[in-house]
């Protein structure tokens, strides 16, 4: 694929390759580089789904069509494999609100060009649907009820059932069922629409150049309703927009929506608080598939705030599904979900976990990656005895079972002779997360014994100096020390 974008770009400016550079991986199997000549780069694409592809070149000639601020299509190789687009630089309007963001929110330039985002996809959604070719679109012309069970399923498998919490799966697809009829209700048939749906329609798909938002990634686009861009963009979970903002930015959205359609703006709200929930299913199946699955670090980093916009949904109250609001709730109070960070103070955080074998090693979901898992299979077990197996390495009559055979102090001895040193060069450098975890067979007895002491040990050495954070995934027990 290298050389193949290199002979497209020589073809296109008749120079010979200076540097190709690979961009940071995104959450699709394309890969992007950054390709420059003397004096001229542009974005070389590499795409193994053909179909695919095609769906981006036909949206992104629509919406160039229709005066919208798109990447020009530069040249394309014969295989439709590779392609090369103009290049919009490195500033996403994410990486505006990162560096932009304030204590109350953010600064004023920044919402002003959030404001300009909202009048433009009316545009795009009206105006660049009435250029595009939707018999191009991939992998379905229009939001569709099996794309919507598509979507809901792979919230039940990608991140529902990874959480190991007990459902039932036949009173959850009757939910999905009705929220299925919900959402297409607003079509008067199914693929009724007449309105471009961007469908990731979020801040790391708009580029900023010049201070004008430029708009990438449209090749799942299709026929479909407003709302759902609408609740991308503004429930993204990363991106943590405050709750005022938010709402003042459905409204700009709104005012500029009418000069397209009558739209009544209380049950515009109302209606779009049904997308809203679906679409944090939808993005909590991705996060699942591609931070536990793939192993994509910025996926996991989303989970908790995606998390908290499930508790404020579950707040607002959906009666239409009533069981999913049952397991959402729980779901959302899961132990795991409990976020650490959540009043930062630039202390080093350090997790601590205990856990089973049998079901993975603990996901770091402050996306660090790294740490220590000490494997403590080694030792004798208790869980081989009849009347340790319904106790746990936290009662007496199993610490004094693993502490009269004196194998598990010299273990820890070695781990605190690794972790401590640690601990001190990661407080030298003002990192902010570790992770400790130990495993065992079943994590009941000697992890659980192990992350005990291992926790309260770095809290009698280290004091204020840092947070430990205290997790026995298995028996279900969490304490920040």
């Amino acid at each position: 694929m290298n050389e193949k974008l290199k002979e497209l770009m020589k073809s296109l400016t008749g120079c010979d390759v200076c540097q190709m550079t690979r961009l940071t991986p995104a959450g699709s199997n394309r890969v992007y580089y950054r390709i420059a000549v003397p004096e001229r780069t542009v974005i070389g694409v590499a795409g193994t789904s053909v179909p695919e592809n095609r769906a981006f070149f036909s949206v992104c000639r629509g919406l160039k069509a229709a005066g919208l601020p798109v990447p020009q299509l530069l040249m394309v190789s014969d295989d439709e494999t590779c392609y090369l687009q103009e290049d919009l630089g490195d500033t996403s309007l994410f990486s505006v609100l990162e560096k932009t963001r304030t204590d109350s929110g953010f600064e004023p330039e920044t919402v002003e060009l959030l404001e300009r985002v909202m009048r433009l996809l009316p545009d795009v959604q009206f105006a660049g649907a009435g250029k595009i070719d939707f018999s191009q679109c991939w992998p379905s012309e229009s939001f569709d009820r099996r794309g919507i069970m598509w979507d809901l399923n792979y919230f039940k498998y990608c991140f529902l059932k990874a959480t190991d919490l007990d459902f039932n799966e036949s009173l959850l697809e009757d939910d999905f069922e009705r929220m299925a009829d919900h959402l297409l209700g607003n079509s008067g048939e199914e693929g009724g629409y007449d309105t471009f749906l961007y469908r990731d329609f979020q801040s790391r798909n708009i580029m900023v150049r010049d201070g004008n938002p430029y708009l990438i990634d449209f090749q799942g686009g299709r026929r479909g309703p407003v709302f759902y861009d609408v609740a991308s963009f503004l429930w993204q979970a990363r991106a943590g927009y405050p709750a005022q903002l938010r709402e003042h930015l459905v409204k700009v959205y709104h005012e500029s929506l009418v000069w397209y359609i009558d739209s009544d703006y209380a049950q515009f709200r109302r209606e779009l608080s049904h997308f809203v929930l679906f679409r944090t299913l939808q993005v909590l199946g991705a996060y699942g598939f591609r931070g536990y699955f793939e192993h994509k670090a910025h996926f996991l980093q989303s989970i908790p705030a995606a998390i908290a916009n499930v508790r404020e949904l579950v707040a607002e109250g959906f009666p239409e599904y009533p069981y999913l609001m049952q397991v959402l709730d729980r779901m959302s109070h899961l132990t795991r979900f409990k976020s650490v960070e959540e009043k930062p103070d630039g202390r080093l955080t350090v997790r601590v976990s205990s856990f089973s074998y049998r079901k993975g090693i603990p996901d770091d979901l402050s996306g660090n990656g790294g740490g220590f898992v000490f494997d403590c299979r080694s030792m004798h077990n208790p869980g081989l005895y009849a009347e340790y197996k319904q106790i746990t390495g936290l009662d007496k009559p199993v610490i004094d079972f693993l502490e009269e055979r004196g194998e598990i102090q010299i273990f820890l001895g070695n781990v605190y002779g690794l972790v401590m040193p640690a601990v001190d060069k990661y407080l030298d450098r003002g990192f902010t997360s570790l992770m400790v975890s130990f495993g065992c067979t079943g994590g009941q007895h000697r992890s659980a014994y192990s992350a005990q002491h291992t926790a309260y040990k770095l809290k009698e050495i280290y004091g204020d100096r840092i947070r430990v954070v205290l997790e026995h995934r298995e028996l279900k027990r969490r304490e920040v020390l």
